[in-house]
């Protein structure tokens, strides 16, 4: 039998905190028997939700703890009034421990980043990490980065992405050679900013064994799955994200509304449910739900904040997934192996630092 994988949860991050974190780790728990949690928060809390859950309570350990980062905190503020004594930061600090294989917390994304940073320092030569998210496609699932960890990106931090990236995707979708793309405005070469357009230019003069670069793609490839890997800067990607996510609300309601408006079109469900339930669970966003932070020396998923607890348990066995994928190894041997491409092309006089 494998050795079991122990996930630190910050319980008391997000919108709903224990009342979701709980029953979605016991959630899974039934998907992965071998997992065992630590759970940061206040025992007050905890404790009554964990008694509705024994298989769980056998399985967790509760780390008493007053203080939790609010999901309106600054960054800054959290990390200086949260360090050490928080929920969020003794959930990562026991990966930095290796008391935990990884940490999830629905909490506060940027002093989540802030404190990541922080306690487990960024892998060389990343200077940035990105949050990248698994994307449900047309033709199975891309890699999307970043989603939300950082606004803006000069060329030399999108090129890196493009590593992570790859890396990631060798490593969930076990592809030797994975596809990579710069999200644009369009495909032709004049388009877009400058830092995409340099981006570009040096992945298109740097052949790299790792992946192999497209091109420029657009916001409708995003759901044909034209490549592997979708580049994009955090302010871009997470607004596509939370577009994305709309969309499949919007076309989940407009599906009920119209079973609904006639006899005909509810006994024409009948036959089709098979079918619609498919299509459900396909648009279901909770079903992707967790970003990765890629680029530090450790794992860390953030939860989106407003889940409930089967979004949750999605994040929680993308943790686990992550961490038998050894995935933190096979992104350093990435970095670390493929040439810095990002350099022999940019100096200061570019603008590009």
């Amino acid at each position: 039998m494998p050795a079991s994988i122990t996930i630190a949860l910050d319980a008391m991050g997000g919108d709903f905190g224990a009342a979701v974190v709980v029953p979605g780790a016991a959630i899974a728990l039934e998907r992965r028997p071998d997992v065992r949690f630590l759970l940061y928060g206040d025992e007050n809390v905890i404790a009554p939700l964990l008694a509705k859950h024994p298989a769980l309570r056998a399985a967790s350990e509760i780390r008493h703890t007053d203080v939790f980062v609010r999901m309106d905190d600054k960054p800054s503020q959290a990390l200086r009034a949260g360090r050490y004594k928080s929920s969020m930061w003794q959930a990562i600090e026991a990966v930095k421990n290796g008391e935990a294989r990884a940490a999830v917390s629905a909490g506060n994304t940027g002093a989540l980043m802030a404190m990541a940073m922080f306690c487990l320092k960024t892998m060389a030569p990343v200077d940035r990490p990105a949050i990248a998210g698994i994307w449900p496609t047309l033709r199975g699932e891309s890699i999307v980065l970043d989603i939300g960890a950082t606004i803006g990106a000069d060329a030399r931090q999108l090129v890196n992405l493009a590593v992570m990236g790859a890396a990631l995707a060798r490593a969930v979708f076990d592809i030797e050679q994975p596809t990579v793309g710069l999200l644009n405005v369009g495909v032709e070469e004049i388009k877009g900013n400058e830092a995409v357009k340099e981006a570009g230019r040096i992945l298109r003069e740097s052949a790299s064994e790792q992946f192999a670069y497209h091109g420029f793609v657009e916001g409708d490839d995003l759901g044909k799955g034209t490549v592997d890997v979708v580049v994009t800067e955090g302010f871009a990607g997470n607004i596509a994200l939370k577009a994305a996510e709309g969309t499949a609300r919007q076309v989940s309601a407009y599906l009920r509304s119209a079973i609904e408006r006639s006899l005909m079109a509810r006994i024409g469900y009948l036959f089709a449910r098979g079918a619609f339930r498919a299509l459900r669970e396909k648009l279901d966003p909770r079903r992707s739900n967790g970003g990765i932070f890629l680029g530090l020396n450790g794992i860390v998923i953030k939860s989106h904040g407003g889940t409930d607890a089967f979004g949750f348990a999605a994040a929680v066995e993308l943790a686990y997934d992550m961490s038998r994928f050894g995935l933190i190894d096979r992104i350093r041997d990435s970095v670390t192996q493929t040439r810095p491409i990002a350099a022999p092309a940019l100096s200061e006089s570019d603008g590009i630092v």
